[in-house]
Order: C-alpha cells, then sequence, then structure tokens
C-alpha cells in the first residue's frame, strides 16, 4: 500500500503542475513557448473542440486510473508470496459481462458528442462573407467573390524584413481581413499540390487539393491577428507558408475592403519563384 500511496502523490502532483502550465501558457492567435493546452478558443465551434478535448480528458484519466488501481491491487494480493497457490478460476460470467457493456457505454458516451461536433463542423451556416483560400507552392492567395472578385498573394515575411511587432515565421505582408461576430464561408484548393488551410485558435483544418473545392467555416467573436500555418507537407519551402487572419470590426473591415479593391484590383497577384526570398516588409 506504500507503493500506491507514493504513485499517487506523485500522480496528483504532476497532473497540478501541468494544469496551472497549460492555462498560463495557450495563447490567443498564435503558439506560445512551452505551450501544452489549446491556443485560447476564437470561434464557437473551438469551444465546442476545447469542451470535448476536456470531457475525453476525464475519460481517459478515469479509465487510466481504474486499470492503475486493478494492477496495484493485483501486485499486492496475488503475488506468489501472498497466494502460493495460485487461483484455478477459469470463467466469472458476470464480470464478462460487465467488461463488454462497458466499454460499450463508454464509447456510446463518447460518440454523441464527437457526431454533433462534427455536425457543426460539417454544416455551413448561411454565410455573411466567402472568402476563397488557394495553396501554392509556397504561399497563400486569397479571393473574395462577394466583394468585388479581386484577389491577393499572402506571403512569409523575411527574417530581415521583420518589424519588431511582427512574429518570425508567422507574420506575412498581405493579411486574410475578415469582420467579427460574422460567418465566413472558406472555399479551399490547391494549384499545385496538396497543402492544408489550418487555423488553431478558429479551430479549422481542412486540406487544399488540386482540382478539387472543399469548403469549411468559422465565426470569429474576437478581434485580433490569428495565424495558422500549412499542415500538410508540400516541398521544400512547406514551413514558410503561414496563415495570418486579421479580425476587425465592421466598420474597419468595410474600409479595408474599399482600399483593398482598388489596390489588388490594379496590383494583380505575384508569382514568385522564391517565396521567402520575395516576401516584401508589412505594410
Amino acid at each position: 500500500m506504500k507503493v500506491f500511496s507514493r504513485l499517487t502523490a506523485i500522480a496528483v502532483t504532476v497532473g497540478a503542475l501541468l494544469g496551472s502550465v497549460s492555462v498560463a501558457l495557450a495563447g490567443l492567435g498564435q503558439p506560445s513557448p512551452w505551450q501544452i493546452g489549446f491556443q485560447e478558443s476564437a470561434t464557437p465551434v473551438m469551444d465546442d473542440i476545447t469542451s470535448f478535448h476536456n470531457f475525453l480528458l476525464w475519460v481517459i484519466f478515469a479509465i487510466g486510473g481504474f486499470v492503475l488501481v486493478l494492477l496495484l491491487i493485483i501486485i499486492v494480493r496475488f503475488n506468489s508470496r501472498a497466494n502460493p497457490t495460485p487461483s484455478r478460476t477459469t470463467h466469472n460470467t458476470p464480470l464478462e459481462v460487465l467488461w463488454t457493456i462497458v466499454p460499450v457505454i463508454i464509447l456510446a458516451l463518447i460518440a454523441v458528442p464527437s457526431f454533433r461536433l462534427l455536425f457543426v463542423q460539417l454544416d455551413v451556416p448561411k454565410p455573411d462573407l466567402t472568402v476563397k483560400v488557394t495553396g501554392k507552392q509556397w504561399f497563400w492567395t486569397y479571393a473574395y467573390p462577394d466583394n468585388g472578385n479581386f484577389e491577393f498573394d499572402s506571403l512569409m515575411i523575411a527574417d530581415k524584413d521583420l518589424k519588431p511587432d511582427q512574429l518570425r515565421l508567422l507574420s506575412v505582408n498581405n493579411e486574410m481581413v475578415v469582420p467579427v461576430n460574422k460567418v465566413v464561408h472558406v472555399l479551399v484548393t490547391g494549384a499545385d499540390v496538396i497543402h492544408s488551410f489550418n487555423v488553431p485558435s478558429f479551430g479549422i483544418r481542412i486540406d487544399a487539393i488540386p482540382g478539387r473545392i472543399n469548403d469549411t467555416w468559422f465565426k470569429a467573436t474576437k478581434e485580433g491577428i490569428f495565424y495558422g500555418e500549412c499542415s500538410e507537407l508540400c516541398g521544400k519551402d512547406h514551413s514558410f507558408m503561414p496563415i495570418a487572419v486579421r479580425v476587425v470590426s465592421e466598420d474597419d473591415f468595410n474600409a479595408w475592403l474599399a482600399k483593398a479593391k482598388q489596390q489588388f484590383a490594379a496590383d494583380g497577384p505575384a508569382t514568385p519563384t522564391n517565396m521567402v526570398a520575395a516576401a516584401a516588409p508589412a505594410q
């Protein structure tokens, strides 16, 4: 029983430390050093994902704790010294029924919120804005078909061009801009190879496949800049095609929209041969 007490104390201490650290280190819209938990949620879907994740953790801890207790009981009560003459029991019908039914019940409890979450992610509400995202080697192109049908390229800012308030490997020259508290329908495709559009704080990740249009959606409830990255191995500069989504008020979005229509309609999309070398400083 001393072994059990020590293991319990260690488990409680480690759990308390991990719990306190993860809350402090999970950032909003960007990764944090030594982060353990998810990034802070900025959409209702990500709220659901976080809740489901926390629910699963309790289920996992309960199952793990139950198995640990059984193992410790077996070690203490059924070792060769405590039982020099081993039991000859081969069947226990009630026990066999229980270890069949209980896992089924646990899986059913997990399946219900899981299916609900999948439905919420895949069922796109009536959108307030549509943005088409095209993954290219190795940058992103954003188009706004509902608002003038202009498009622009978003390239990572090279280290030498970074400003003090910009993040290395995450800041871009042209951010995807959307209004806060609006449903954004995102159409995702690829121009060359398979990419993956992933923004952790929004709880979205979907493959950009050449010749096919996938779709997802989000409704950002907080203003700010939210970062992501391509999450599909797509070539030598895979790690240099970040995603930056700036969420602003509706008035600021309309002002940006008026300016963007003129700027990007005149400039047109760029086609650099080397994304890192060609990336320009942020405007």
